[in-house]
């Protein structure tokens, strides 16, 4: 069988996958911290392929593992964890992080990271995210915010000034990790550790009143979802051409018979 119908499926496979993926990072284009997923590709999908993936098969392999390894299909995604914009807000409990690191919430499910630095004062008194999850500080525990005005420094100390004077009560905890392959993504803007994986002191430096926003950027991000949706209409047209081809080819073939 012509190996072009296998190019075509796995070209519509990928880009459908992809485009999914697309669709998800335009929409979180507008949501603080949220980190666009980007494709990778993966080749091999069965054993006993040639040498290149062209060519000949040998006795025993798979044509269509053989072909299909010829062609990219889409093996996953991953997080893309470059800078994204900051934004200045009126709001000195936002808090915006320049570089590497996560800020360190207290769920309901355990600890998890985030670069959403919208943060707010709770009843009771604590630094917490918007959903009223304690924002955790350097020793892992929450921080009390007394009555007066709070100061964030770039090193992630945050001190209060009242009446009576200024001081230290907390030191925020920007955690990185060695490696952020083991970070899983929950909802939009959050990340769990996966087992085993030991959190480090991260190098971002801490900018109040300010808040970072998506590093997907919506020009370009509409611009490659019109792109994959052109490439995903391509494929498809190749899979009837090719499904065609095959009609005629057993049509003429059984009249012979």
């Amino acid at each position: 069988m012509d190996s072009g119908i296998y190019a075509a499926y796995t070209g519509l496979l990928a880009r459908t996958q992809a485009l999914d993926t697309a669709a998800n990072n335009l929409a979180n284009a507008g949501t603080n911290g949220f980190r666009a997923s980007r494709e990778s590709f993966a080749g091999v999908l069965a054993q006993g392929l040639t040498p290149t993936g062209y060519g000949p098969v040998a006795d025993g392999a798979s044509q269509v593992g053989a072909t299909v390894n010829g062609f990219g299909v889409l093996g996953g995604t991953a997080a893309d964890f470059g800078q994204g914009p900051l934004v200045t807000t009126s709001n000195p409990l936002d808090l915006a992080l320049s570089g590497q690191g996560f800020f360190a919430l207290q769920t309901a499910q355990g600890v998890r990271y985030t670069r959403d630095g919208s943060f707010l004062k709770s009843p009771a008194g604590l630094l917490t995210t918007q959903q009223g999850e304690p924002v955790l500080d350097s020793q892992g525990k929450s921080i009390a915010l007394p009555a007066g005005t709070v100061t964030v420094a770039p090193n992630g100390t945050v001190s209060v000034t009242t009446d009576a004077g200024t001081g230290v009560v907390g030191q925020l905890g920007i955690i990185n990790f060695a490696s952020t392959d083991g970070l899983r993504a929950e909802g939009a803007n959050r990340f769990v550790a996966a087992p085993g994986s030991q959190p480090i002191a991260g190098s971002a430096l801490v900018q109040q009143g300010a808040v970072e926003s998506s590093n997907q950027d919506t020009v370009h991000g509409t611009m490659e979802l019109i792109l994959i949706q052109r490439q995903a209409e391509m494929m498809q047209k190749a899979l009837t051409v090719f499904d065609g081809s095959f009609d005629k080819s057993a049509v003429e073939q059984l009249a012979r018979v």
